[in-house]
């Protein structure tokens, strides 16, 4: 069953980190299953406060999703994630 991973940003806190982020994640994607729906495009909150941007890539499955966070590629490019700003990530199952 498909499974959707989000990060949704809160608050930049260092704008450096983030490129150095973006210059990574796309080589973090190689030999991963993975199909980017949606990446800081229009959003309109209905909700809750305010987010400076979504991310929504589809998985074949919640291991595939979790097996791509968790890689060691990744981590080490979400390093600069973590000191470029707040975020919220999650994996949901589709239906």
């Amino acid at each position: 069953m498909s499974a959707f991973l989000v990060f949704i940003r809160e608050k930049t806190l260092d704008q450096s980190e983030l490129k150095a982020y973006w210059a990574k994640i796309r080589a973090t994607m190689e030999g991963h299953p993975i199909k980017v729906l949606a990446a800081y495009g229009r959003h309109v909150t209905l909700e809750g406060p305010e987010v400076e941007g979504v991310v929504v890539a589809e998985f074949p499955s919640v291991e595939e999703a979790r097996a791509f966070y968790d890689s060691p590629a990744y981590q080490d490019a979400a390093q600069h994630r973590f000191r470029g700003a707040v975020y919220r990530g999650l994996i949901v199952e589709g239906v």
